[in-house]
């Protein structure tokens, strides 16, 4: 639709040259007649006969006239030319209604339908984003994704709602100039028309050249922006360990870089322009050189010689648009690849062709065999680990930092595949069933707790919206978080912040429970759940959890043992392997490292105890992930 209206406005601007030489030989063309007619005047009546036949020449008149039809045919020639200055001026306003109606029509008409696609691109980009598996995000930085969601798809719709039109209207109206020119004066045209080539061979040559910078330039202002996403999150870190000088010229070179790409490009651009009006600057003059010799040699008027240079200018004013356009295609390509590149990127975790839907499931869960290695690691983090928790039963996990316990957590709700060997729940591999049913009944609390812009009632009710309040209210009260929820004025209804700045890190991890109980999934993962609250809290949390945990089979990592003493299978786990297996009291007797685990841990706890009345929490470094 909007190119319709382009070319109408374009055919509209057009036929305007055509009426101004029309309105300058009227013009002329009548005053002449006037000022022959008065020198007819002048002239004796002796010397007509030899004076006409030059007269009637020159006007281009039948020879045969007499002086009585030249007199007639001038006085009409005069007397028309105010009719034909008013029907050229209203032309030339209807032309312009025209143009000005249907320009805005295009405009209106192309900016609706860029703005449909940034749309479409920016929904498109943020469900691809979600899909992508959890090793994809491992390799790319929050912001330059959040770059190439923003900056990126704008410069694309600019394109299209601009550059493309501007692009599309340029050859419309190039190519109609061409032909209205060679109609009207061909020898004149191929004075110019050597413009066209070279015009065009400069700006292949500075779009080749242009639309790497302009790669080069979204890529620096990524890494700016991931700079700036990353403190802005850590802001509070940033000024504990007063850090914010050197953030701020690590933030400076990175913008520094941006500056100098800019710069270059900028530079690049500046040499383009006065390149481009030179080359137009001399087909102007031999317009005007040869043109001016046709019209002293009278084979041009006046007025065609005006038409002829407005057109002109409709040629060199495409030529001047190209460099705009060829700034905005660099952007653009430069941004599409990068949009394209998230778009046409390939999950790792996907739904076969053949999935099928998981059952609702008792919650017997099995490695088999299990090796995992990460994307960009040639040593496994898991290796050939192998155990069964049978339905309702708690599995808990211990080990040293890197000993593989969050990544087979991580592996249950498949975000991630394994290397080697499978896993199943309830018999049917992880590999062969849909996501969306496999992650429906899993409930997890992971390390890191986060929390979305919203209220309380909507945190907790993330995994399901449809839940009632009272279904709410029940999830917090086994998490421990009823009572600190009804302590703020708006209750359940009171804002959490950005990331949940107005929590402590104990009521945010007690939202992210009772977030996971709300599922009342059959297999409950918590990946150290109990870290950041005091020892009072962590009391009234497990007994909920040990509640909660009756029929359903849970994951446990703790860095006390003391939280999973009760665990119906302990796991322990020492460089991707499990080194030992079994309850408490089987551990205590079997495993050397448990024992040396359980006894360092009572010796902190008791001088911990002594120092601080329990009131401070126990925490072995070296046994956590």
């Amino acid at each position: 639709m909007p190119y319709i209206f382009l070319i109408i406005a374009t055919l509209s601007q057009l036929a305007v040259p055509r009426m101004v030489g029309n309105i300058i030989d009227a013009v002329s063309q009548g005053v002449l007649a006037q000022n022959v007619l008065a020198a007819l005047e002048k002239i004796p009546a002796a010397m007509l006969p030899q004076a006409l036949p030059k007269i009637l020449d020159a006007f281009g008149y039948p020879s045969g006239w007499t002086v009585e039809q030249l007199q007639a045919a001038l006085i009409f020639q005069g007397s028309s030319a105010p009719r034909a200055l008013v029907t050229a001026s209203l032309a030339i306003v209807v032309f312009a209604a025209l143009r000005g109606l249907f320009a805005f029509l295009q405009v209106y008409w192309s900016e609706r339908n860029s703005q449909s696609v940034a749309f479409d691109l920016r929904n498109d980009l943020f469900a691809k984003v979600h899909k992508l598996s959890f090793s994809y995000h491992d390799r790319n930085q929050t912001g330059q994704l959040m770059v190439r969601a923003t900056d990126d798809v704008e410069k694309v719709r600019l394109f299209i709602g601009q550059g493309l039109l501007q692009l599309v209207g340029a050859l419309v109206l190039l190519a109609g100039t061409l032909f209205i020119l060679m109609t009207t004066n061909m020898r004149l045209t191929l004075v110019v028309l050597p413009i066209l080539p070279a015009a065009m061979i400069v700006f292949m040559i500075f779009g080749a050249i242009s639309q790497p910078l302009f790669t080069r330039l979204q890529i620096r202002l990524s890494a700016m922006n991931t700079i700036l996403q990353e403190n802005l999150a850590g802001i509070k870190l940033v000024k504990a360990f007063t850090r914010e000088k050197s953030e701020q010229a690590k933030f400076e070179r990175s913008a520094s870089s941006v500056m100098e790409q800019q710069i270059t490009i900028t530079r690049i651009f500046a040499f383009l322009f006065p390149l481009v009006f030179m080359i137009a600057n001399l087909g102007q003059a031999a317009t005007l050189y040869f043109g001016g010799r046709q019209i002293i040699l009278g084979t041009m008027t006046l007025g065609e010689w005006q038409e002829f240079s407005l057109y002109l200018i409709y040629i060199f004013m495409p030529l001047a648009q190209f460099g705009f356009i060829i700034t905005q295609l660099g952007q653009a390509s430069a941004s599409a690849d990068r949009v394209f590149e998230i778009l046409d990127a390939r999950s790792e975790i996907t739904d076969q062709p053949e999935a099928v839907p998981l059952p609702s499931v008792k919650g017997g869960v099995a490695f088999e065999n299990v090796t995992f290695r990460y994307f960009s690691s040639t040593d496994p983090v898991l290796k050939n680990v192998s155990f069964v928790a049978e339905p309702g039963q708690t599995i808990a996990l211990l080990g040293a930092t890197g000993s593989g316990k969050t990544t087979i957590i991580n592996l249950i709700p498949r975000f991630y595949d394994p290397s080697e060997g499978r896993l199943t729940i309830d018999g049917h591999d992880l590999r062969e069933v849909t996501l969306d049913s496999l992650r429906s009944q899993i409930g997890i609390v992971l390390q890191e707790t986060t929390l979305f812009s919203g209220t309380i009632r909507e945190n907790i009710a993330f995994g399901r919206t449809d839940a009632t309040l009272e279904e709410v209210i029940s999830a917090a009260k086994a998490a421990a978080a009823h009572e600190f929820i009804l302590s703020f004025p708006e209750g359940y209804d009171t804002p959490v912040g950005e990331r949940g700045a107005t929590l402590s890190g104990g009521q945010k991890q007690r939202l992210a429970i009772a977030r996971a109980l709300l599922l009342d999934p059959r297999i409950l993962i918590l990946d150290d759940s109990t870290s950041s609250v005091d020892l009072t809290t962590e009391v009234h949390i497990q007994r909920a959890l040990d509640r909660l945990m009756e029929g359903r089979t849970s994951f446990v990592i703790a860095q006390r043992i003391s939280t999973v003493i009760n665990a119906d299978q302990i796991l322990v786990l020492d460089k991707g392997q499990i080194s030992a297996r079994g309850t408490h009291e089987e551990l205590l007797e079997t495993s050397e490292l448990y024992a040396e685990i359980y006894c360092s841990q009572l010796v902190d706890d008791a001088a911990m105890g002594d120092a601080d009345e329990g009131t401070t929490e126990p925490i072995d470094a070296a046994f956590a992930d």
